[in-house]
């Protein structure tokens, strides 16, 4: 895209072509996203500012306003605008229809969360699909027709049957972002710790790993601390710091310097 695409932008490319869409942690990653032409970005709240926007202006971004880290209405409001004023194209809301549609009042772009919620799990037995049954399907398309009906303008669908997913897709408005849904939605997300081969804890069966970046980083860790341990040595010996990373004085400076100590009264000791 040549510019940061705005929500009618989306809204004409829905059913025309997949986005890409990863979760970002970093300013790294951001940047690096940006350079990989990715179109749209997750990251954490703490990570919108203007150093982000400068290492991804293109890249249409939603925090998340994590579901537990606000009550009322009224808090995600808060911190909703506050996300936008530091440079959010939209806010992630998993939160109840009634808060979706406060948000959408004041004219604020939701992205609301349908199939697998990771905040209400228990209600379709946990972490695994949902939407096997036709049964769970139809609590699927409830889902998105409630946040259509609220006012979202996109839903994440996630770690749902892809035929399931792409007669949604095709059947609502909403800019539907698949995690494990298939390739019949209008983006496709991923985490990055995923893709680049970071993620200390259990694969899910959705995610693909493109890149080896554990071994570099844990190569990184050994050489710092290598340069650390060298650091903590020559200092313990008295070897740091050396001559050459020091300012001089000339040898008659120095002679007029002690000269004049001499001359001065000892101080007091505090």
């Amino acid at each position: 895209m040549p510019h940061r695409p705005t929500i009618a932008d989306l809204r004409v490319l829905k059913g025309k072509r997949q986005l890409s869409m990863l979760r970002v942690e970093s300013l790294d990653e951001a940047a690096a996203a940006q350079q990989a032409g990715i179109d749209m970005l997750s990251v954490p709240p703490r990570l919108l500012g203007p150093a982000f926007r400068e290492a991804a202006p293109d890249c249409f971004t939603i925090p998340g306003l994590e579901y537990g880290d606000f009550v009322t209405a009224e808090d995600y409001l808060r911190a909703t605008f506050q996300a936008m004023r530091a440079g959010a194209d939209a806010v992630y809301c998993a939160a109840s229809m009634a808060t979706v549609r406060r948000l959408r009042e004041e004219g604020i772009p939701v992205c609301g969360h349908s199939g697998l919620i990771p905040s209400q799990a228990t209600w379709t037995g946990g972490f695994k699909a949902v939407g096997k049954t036709a049964q769970t399907a139809m609590l699927v398309w409830q889902q998105a027709r409630a946040l259509e009906e609220a006012g979202a303008f996109a839903a994440e669908i996630e770690v749902v049957p892809p035929e399931v997913a792409t007669m949604i897709a095709r059947r609502t408005s909403l800019f539907m972002i698949s995690m494990g849904a298939g390739s019949g939605c209008d983006a496709q997300y991923l985490f990055a710790c995923d893709v680049l081969g970071t993620n200390p804890g259990r694969m899910p069966r959705h995610a693909k790993v493109y890149g080896e970046l554990a071994p570099l980083l844990q190569q990184l860790q050994r050489e710092r601390v290598a340069a650390f341990r060298a650091f903590h040595d020559e200092a313990a010996r008295g070897d740091s710091p050396q001559p050459q990373h020091l300012p001089r004085i000339p040898a008659e400076e120095l002679e007029r310097f002690e000269q004049a100590l001499v001359q001065e009264p000892a101080g007091a000791m505090p």
